[in-house]
């Protein structure tokens, strides 16, 4: 089986199917074929209490549902302000934060194809951070933009 490189895992969002939650805009659209370079978070991970009944050497563990950590998506920022400029989705996007809700797609791809059965699907996540371009004069690396969305489930394709 071959290695996958981080740079073979992709994202991408579109609207989802949950209206804003007070304002009633609607989430801005990113050009369809518009990916997010690097992807972040959504690790799972359970609680647990243990408790030591009367005494005893060994604990009974108590678990507590799963919880999904936040997903963090970065993506070279464009200052294009035309209709499928990234500038213009994010302008649309920071009075909205915590209000609008995207699906987040994160698929492999291998030569870019996508390798099918590999995609996560957080579907309604709630986009809760935008953390702008950050600017430095003395630097010719490209700027970037992120999104953080809290999840609350995760779904994968069926196997193919």
């Amino acid at each position: 089986m071959a290695k996958v490189a981080q740079r073979q895992v992709l994202a991408e969002i579109v609207k989802g199917n949950r209206n804003t939650v007070t304002t009633g805009a609607s989430a801005p659209s990113f050009p369809p074929s518009f990916r997010f370079a690097q992807v972040s978070g959504g690790e799972i991970t359970a609680s647990v209490e243990k408790i030591y009944e009367g005494g005893a050497s060994r604990p009974t563990v108590l678990c507590a549902p799963a919880e999904i950590g936040d997903i963090t998506l970065t993506a070279h920022y464009d200052d294009d302000a035309a209709a499928t400029g990234i500038a213009r989705s994010i302008r649309a996007l920071r009075p909205l934060i915590g209000q609008v809700f995207y699906d987040v797609n994160i698929k492999t791809y291998d030569c870019n194809i996508e390798v099918k059965g590999t995609d996560r699907v957080y579907t309604n996540a709630l986009l809760v951070g935008l953390t702008e371009p950050d600017g430095d004069s003395s630097s010719g690396a490209p700027a970037t933009f992120a999104l953080t969305f809290a999840v609350s489930d995760v779904s994968v394709p069926a196997e193919v």
